[in-house]
């Protein structure tokens, strides 16, 4: 079962009966695993949407028993971070953590992913459950989006994060600088004419954070839309810069697997393939909330500032959980 509504777009859709089809495909971070949801994408009425039984009762409980970091643990591994990073001079790694919760009674499922598109119109938003997983999430990032009529391609560079109100200041903006290199990089060796759309960078709002984006946009070829996609994951802006050897410095310092976090999600339909990038997500069980949450770790990080970024990102999810 999965619901989910596209950004800008407050149609609610999920996959149809016919099995032959896969319409949606959520990968790992690893890409060790995907699950697919076959079917047509359907576009479903509020009203029977609402006649939809949908509870917390169907989850499994929590039986990993996960103890999750504290501040002054995650500092501790931050402070070693920033020496990887100055000893082999890297532009940026991210590291993330996971917040969670237990100790209530219950989670009302619907309430939660009603009030989770409210507060992100500009994002894509889905709750699923399937077998032993139950996910919801609503992010901006587009890892790509291909016009199969057009044969364009777009992606963007999303990276630095901050409270609405606060100004940008040098390290975010150096943070985002590799991750637009990067994308522009690697649609130079796809762009059919050699012709590349860049946009000025700006700021991306999402609920009380934003970050600097840059829109990037060129022609490509059908059959290159899977090399390019493989080249972009992970972006920087969710592993680090040079891309491998983040990825195994990742897997290596990072207390607990991201599973789907930071993966990406793959929506086909007979017009468009739309790649999503599974950032503001949380794990849900019977008894526990797991909220994935991390940040890009540069040179002049601050640890504690690092921590609080963090906080303020599970807040984009768990301040719309329903819980009891």
């Amino acid at each position: 079962m999965i619901y989910f509504k596209l950004p800008f777009n407050e149609k609610l859709y999920t996959t149809g009966e016919d099995s032959s089809k896969i319409s949606v495909t959520f990968h790992s971070f690893d890409n060790s695993e995907q699950l697919h949801f076959k079917g047509n994408i359907i576009e479903i009425e509020s009203g029977d949407f609402e006649k939809k039984e949908i509870t917390s009762q169907s989850l499994p409980k929590e039986n990993n028993h996960f103890i999750a970091e504290t501040e002054d643990e995650y500092i501790r591994k931050l402070n070693g971070v920033i020496e990887i990073i100055k000893e082999n001079n890297l532009p940026k790694l991210v590291l993330s953590r996971r917040k969670i919760i237990r100790n209530f009674n219950t989670i009302d499922l619907k309430e939660s992913f009603k009030r989770l598109c409210n507060s992100y119109p500009n994002a894509f938003r889905y709750i699923f459950i399937n077998d032993e997983n139950c996910w919801m999430g609503a992010f901006s990032e587009v890892l790509g989006k291909f016009d199969k009529v057009t044969h364009t391609f777009e992606t963007m560079s999303l990276a630095g994060t901050l409270p609405v109100s606060e100004d940008w200041s040098q390290k975010e903006i150096e943070e985002q600088k590799p991750v637009s290199t990067y994308i522009e990089n690697v649609f130079e060796k796809y762009a059919t004419s050699g012709h590349i759309e860049k946009s000025p960078t700006y700021d991306h709002i999402s609920g009380n954070i934003k970050h600097l984006r840059t829109d990037f946009k060129a022609n490509i070829k059908p059959e290159d839309i899977d090399k390019i996609i493989t080249e972009l994951h992970p972006t920087p802006a969710v592993c680090g810069i040079p891309k491998d050897f983040c990825k195994e410095k990742i897997q290596w310092i990072e207390k607990f697997p991201r599973e789907f976090y930071a993966g990406y999600i793959k929506i086909e339909t007979e017009e468009t393939v739309q790649y999503f990038v599974n950032l503001r997500c949380a794990k849900l069980y019977k008894d526990a909330v797991h909220l994935f949450v991390g940040g890009g770790i540069t040179a002049q990080s601050n640890p504690k500032k690092e921590w609080g970024e963090t906080e303020l990102k599970s807040e984009a999810v768990f301040k719309n959980l329903v819980i009891s």
